[in-house]
């Protein structure tokens, strides 16, 4: 390695050290934009849960407590099978009894079809008499309505 001024200092194999860590700088920036955690929050706003790009679901004290898979297996912080989302939206537990469904407008339903309440596209949630419960803006529906309407964790 040799170094000039005003020229770049090069290693052995032919490459700029500058334009590596420049790769390095833009690769970091990428996962540290595009896959943070997205929050839960509480009818009061306060940060209840974050759910992170592979399903692991942490409490406010940053503890997993469960994690979907992406088979819509729902897995306790022990991998103890709690129960499972399907990919028709049906909610079932571990036993695959019908616990309810989340409907591809974001309304959520139990298991005699009464209404639990719905997410909004912006990621608000609404219990069934309409009232802000919650917020969860890019998490995805389905964890959202196991979150606050089927309570596995």
């Amino acid at each position: 390695m040799r170094l000039r001024k005003g020229k770049n200092v090069s290693d052995s194999k032919g490459g700029t050290l500058m334009k590596r860590k420049m790769i390095l700088m833009m690769v970091m920036l990428f996962f540290a934009v595009v896959c943070p955690a997205q929050t839960i929050r509480n009818s009061n706003n306060s940060v209840v849960a974050k759910v992170d790009a592979d399903g692991t679901i942490r409490n406010s004290n940053n503890s997993v407590v469960a994690r979907i898979n992406s088979n819509g297996d729902i897995r306790d912080s022990n991998n103890r099978l709690l129960g499972k989302i399907g990919s028709n939206g049906d909610i079932r537990n571990n036993n695959n009894s019908y616990l309810g469904k989340v409907e591809s407008s974001g309304t959520v339903r139990n298991s005699n079809n009464s209404l639990l309440g719905k997410v909004d596209s912006d990621g608000t949630v609404r219990n069934s008499n309409n009232s802000v419960i919650g917020y969860a803006k890019g998490v995805p529906t389905r964890y959202v309505a196991v979150f606050f309407f089927f309570h596995f964790f």
